[in-house]
This record gives C-alpha cells, sequence and structure tokens, in this order.
C-alpha cells in the first residue's frame, strides 16, 4: 500500500467517525431542543408572554449553535479529494441559498482552480452572509480573483472592519453581533486551513472589508 493511499484510507476512518459523533450530537441535542420548541410554541398560542418569546429566542439561538458548531467540526477535516472549480460558478450557488434581500452580487473576473466544491461554496456562503450581517440588506459584494493569480477575494462596500480586529473576526465565538453565534467566520478559517489556503482580512476600495483567500491551486 502506497503512502497516498494510506492517508487516504486514514481521512476516510477520521471523517468515518466525525459522522458517527456529528450524528450522536444532532440527536441528542435536537431532540430535546425540539421538544422545548415546541412547548413554547404551543404556550406562546396561548398566552402572549414576553418571558416566553424571549425564551423562544434563546432557542432558536441554541439551533443556530448546533449548526454552526457540526459546521465546524466537518469543514476543519483534512480534504481527501479536490476538483476542478469555476469561482463564479460556485459563487452563484453559494449566492442562490443565501437570503440577500437588495444585496447585489457582481462577479469582477473568473478563473479555475482545485478545490472541494462543497466546502468552497461553505466558505462563500458565509462570507456572504457575514456581508448582509454586517454591511446592511443593500450591500455591494463583489467576488474575483486576485492579480498574481495566487486566489481569489471577497469584498463588499458595508462599513469595514478595524485593523485591530482584523484577526480576531476569524476565531471562535468573536461576534459584533447581538444575534451572532461567532462562528461563522471561524469554519471560513477551518476551510481554508484544511485547503492548505491562507486568509488575509483587509479593506476594499470603497471600505468596506475584503476577504484575500490565497495559497490555491490550478493543477493537480
Amino acid at each position: 500500500m502506497t503512502e497516498r493511499e494510506e492517508y487516504r484510507r486514514e481521512l476516510e476512518r477520521q471523517n468515518e467517525r466525525l459522522e458517527q459523533f456529528a450524528s450522536m450530537v444532532s440527536h441528542d441535542l435536537r431532540n430535546p431542543l425540539n421538544v422545548a420548541q415546541g412547548r413554547v410554541d404551543y404556550l406562546q398560542g396561548e398566552d402572549d408572554n414576553e418571558h416566553l418569546a424571549a425564551t423562544g429566542r434563546a432557542l432558536d439561538r441554541m439551533e443556530g449553535l448546533i449548526e454552526d458548531v457540526l459546521a465546524l467540526a466537518r469543514q476543519g477535516q483534512p480534504i481527501a479529494e479536490r476538483e476542478h472549480v469555476t469561482l463564479s460558478a460556485v459563487a452563484e450557488d453559494a449566492w442562490a441559498v443565501v437570503e440577500s434581500d437588495t444585496a447585489t452580487l457582481t462577479i469582477d473576473s473568473d478563473g479555475t482552480f482545485i478545490a472541494d466544491a462543497t466546502r468552497l461554496q461553505q466558505l462563500l456562503e458565509n462570507l456572504f452572509r457575514n456581508a448582509i450581517e454586517h454591511g446592511g440588506t443593500d450591500v455591494e459584494i463583489s467576488v474575483g480573483t486576485i492579480n498574481d493569480g495566487s486566489g481569489f477575494f471577497i469584498a463588499d462596500n458595508g462599513a469595514g472592519i478595524p485593523v485591530q480586529d482584523r484577526k480576531k473576526v476569524l476565531e471562535s465565538g468573536y461576534s459584533t453581533a447581538s444575534e451572532g453565534t461567532g462562528l461563522g467566520l471561524s469554519i471560513v478559517s477551518e476551510i481554508v486551513a484544511a485547503h492548505d489556503w491562507q486568509i488575509d482580512v483587509t479593506s476594499s476600495e470603497t471600505g468596506g472589508a475584503r476577504f484575500e483567500i490565497a495559497g490555491v491551486q490550478n493543477e493537480r
């Protein structure tokens, strides 16, 4: 057995264990959570109580945390197989599942490189949601390739991220939004690391946020 084959099999074993763990967490946490949400919904129908409303919001937040924690665990796993992907195609697929309101997406430039398409779409979805959450429902988002061909960027025309916070935003639990879990950009960071890429947070031409992902491969 070659070293590459052994590495692939070890990745498969790790992924299988992770899926078992994720399924257990999903079952053991979601079942009682769903019961609690159902009881709150029932009681709210009987009595419009501000305490029940607050409890409902807390349960919804717990549901979001479960989703993000599971995504964080899965997306950081090593990648066994990659394929040729086109940036514009994956960006459009990601945009299609994001609640964008009046926000707009523009493809400034396009490129093809090697990646896990599913995880790349998750990365873009999270960055799009982050831009809308912090830049407003009418934020303008652009995607394109870096001029030297080393990667791609996602930029917006929002308020931007202060220099002192640009490293912190990629850490687990960091969020400036009261309803945020603080894990969305951590998932982005994990996907970047799983690909052996690098990510840099800077400022867009309009003063908004710009995320640059470099180190992508154009060939297998």
